[in-house]
């Protein structure tokens, strides 16, 4: 048996995540209490008492999630299962700084610093209201790719963001463009078109002022090979070295994050089990939709961590 761990991104956060992993883990709640002091607030009390509205805005998600990821893992390990357990990491998005940290690539200090960088320059990149996001179902990657180069009018930008599984890819652009995409997208038989709730248009080129400035922001800090492998988002194959990862962080704010090939990937190198760590189940939900014979399991809770030993 070779287990994946994978680590969630933007859109699995809820109000009270990981607080009772930290009241039942000194090991986790130290992992909350260093990324407060990372970011010089108390992001922990907005987590656990906070409201929605507040934790979603992407500058408070993103380290949020990747501080409940990590306090998952520092309780996986009280539990006696290291990274060692692990045969490749990978994160969804964001996600990926929460992989690179499980691997030791990344400080938790430096990660949680980095995703506040990376959130402020994402929401920043694109004035709200110019751009948005649509998940388009039951089509696949290819024939999306093919409707957002019909979608993407002189001067706008429509990119296939996200290929999440077979039946859900999702567009990423000017907002008058990814609309368009989602009719024409209807037109040749997709069986929905959802607009998403977020607040910029992620993993397209109108990122690309966000790309700068965390080129900048990576270039300051120390990246280790991780212990395990990464499977990265932009490439959907396995890295190690620290200045590769470096650049694949950079290229992955206005790349596709290509998820779907990302699991292919890791199952043709004997992965059977994936181990969703952190907030939500999306990532597993994924997995099962790419290839019906791999196993998911969710640690989230001290629940599930306690189990694991039955696992």
């Amino acid at each position: 048996m070779s287990i994946a761990f994978v680590f969630p991104g933007q859109g699995a956060q809820t109000i009270g995540m990981g607080q009772a992993l930290a009241e039942a883990y000194p090991a986790a709640k130290a992992v909350f209490d260093e990324v407060d002091d990372a970011l010089g607030e108390r992001l922990s009390t907005l987590i656990w008492e906070g409201e929605i509205e507040a934790l979603t805005l992407t500058q408070n998600a993103q380290p949020a999630l990747m501080a409940t990821s990590m306090a998952a893992m520092r309780a996986l390990e009280a539990e006696g299962v290291s990274i060692d357990k692990a045969s490749f990491v990978a994160g969804h998005s964001l996600g990926e700084y929460s992989a690179l940290a499980a691997a030791g690539s990344l400080s938790i200090a430096d990660t949680a610093r980095l995703l506040r960088t990376r959130g402020q320059a994402m929401q920043s990149a694109v004035p709200v209201g110019v751009g948005a996001m649509a998940a388009l179902l039951g089509l696949d990657f290819e024939t999306v790719k093919a409707v957002a180069a019909e979608a993407a009018a002189e001067g706008e930008v429509v990119q296939a963001a996200n290929d999440n599984d077979p039946t859900q890819v999702v567009v990423s652009g000017h907002k008058a463009a990814v609309e368009r995409a989602a009719e024409i997208a209807k037109e040749k038989g997709a069986k929905r078109a959802v607009m998403l709730p977020v607040s910029a248009p992620f993993h397209c080129a109108l990122m690309q002022p966000a790309a700068d400035v965390m080129a900048e922001a990576l270039a300051g800090v120390e990246i280790k090979a991780p212990a395990v492998p990464l499977i990265a988002n932009v490439r959907a194959d396995a890295v190690t070295d620290p200045d590769t990862i470096r650049q694949l962080l950079v290229e992955q704010v206005t790349g596709s994050v290509r998820w779907r090939e990302s699991v292919q990937a890791m199952a043709a190198k004997g992965v059977t089990e994936f181990w969703e760590i952190g907030a939500g189940k999306a990532l597993s939900g994924m997995v099962r939709k790419i290839d019906r014979a791999l196993v998911s399991k969710q640690f989230g809770t001290d629940a599930d961590v306690k189990a694991v030993t039955g696992a």
